[in-house]
């Protein structure tokens, strides 16, 4: 809960207690996170948004405490925004993502945060945009999302991510089923993690064949790394084709693209929610909406009349 305005100013000069009570106002969409947000636009739009995503069991979040290590030997301040699943007794994140990461967790210039995705599709939590406007007005240089694994289709984090890398491992079945359709259109790069098991190679040479057949690239073609975040084999090559991702995002004007494609999804899920509540306190009781359901149903009343006069109402 934000208590004064001091706690803002507090976080923003490095008190991590002050910020972690900034993203739990912001978690529990507390009434003053709009004017939170209103006073930190000023000094946001200048962190690097790094999305990691893949199905469970790919090592995501030992990549993602690699590429910590590997950011922090660089002089640059990192964020991480581990998406975790919701627990179904406290409702909170289950905090898997902070217990692999805990040899950063005395960094000053590293600050992890789990959140709960409360049932929200696509890997993320609801919150996710919010919390990300926090951190990089809090003057981290990167700000790193893990998602909760996901599968073909969910693939909300194209939507928030500068650059997305999309995970898969050897002996998970048919490893590539994790990168079609949605998964495939979105990655940034291709990383095959767990390289030292049988078949690394065949998760990669199927990679390039689907990628070779589907795939329609405009000016960036993801590369496929095989890395072992375990022993830190593979990383340098992650870390210098993402730099090379962030330099063609700024060359090409890629990245004004991206950024505006966010504002617009976020505008649009703002508007949603704020249509949901609108719709819970209309003057249209459940009776009333039975009552235009039965209507639809024997065929006197139009579905679009029906939504017009809930809206009206």
């Amino acid at each position: 809960m934000v208590k004064t305005q001091s706690d803002l100013d507090r976080a923003l000069s490095g008190d991590t207690r002050a910020l972690a009570r900034l993203l739990s106002a912001v978690e529990d969409e507390s009434p003053r996170v709009r004017e939170l947000i209103k006073d930190l636009l000023p000094r946001t739009g200048h962190a690097r948004i790094i999305g990691l995503t893949g199905a469970p069991g790919v090592g995501k979040s030992t990549m993602t405490a690699a590429l910590v290590g590997a950011f922090r030997a660089a002089g640059r301040r990192v964020a991480v925004l581990a998406i975790d699943p919701t627990s179904p007794f406290t409702g909170g994140a289950l905090l898997g993502d902070r217990i692999r990461m805990q040899q950063h967790a005395t960094d000053e210039a590293v600050f992890i945060r789990s959140m709960a995705s409360r049932g929200h599709l696509g890997g993320l939590a609801a919150t996710t945009p919010q919390a990300i406007r926090v951190l990089d007005a809090a003057g981290f240089e990167l700000i790193i999302i893990e998602t909760v694994g996901v599968g073909q289709a969910e693939v909300a984090i194209a939507s928030l991510a500068d650059s997305v890398a999309v995970l898969l491992a050897p002996g998970m079945g048919d490893a590539v089923q994790a990168a079609k359709a949605g998964i495939l259109e979105v990655a940034d790069l291709f990383i095959v993690n767990k390289a030292d098991k049988p078949d690394a190679q065949q998760v990669v040479r199927d990679l390039r064949g689907m990628l070779a057949l589907g795939a329609r690239h405009k000016g960036w073609k993801p590369p496929i790394i095989t890395t072992t975040a375990t022993t830190g084999e593979g990383l340098a090559e992650v870390v210098t084709q993402l730099d090379a991702h962030w330099e063609w995002l700024a060359e090409s004007g890629e990245l004004t693209r991206r950024r505006h494609a966010r504002a617009r999804e976020e505008i649009t899920a703002l508007a949603f929610a704020a249509l949901r509540a609108r719709l819970a306190g209309s003057s249209v009781t459940r009776a009333g909406l039975d009552d235009l359901a039965a209507r639809v149903a024997d065929g006197t009343l139009d579905p679009f009349q029906a939504a017009e006069d809930i809206l009206d109402g």
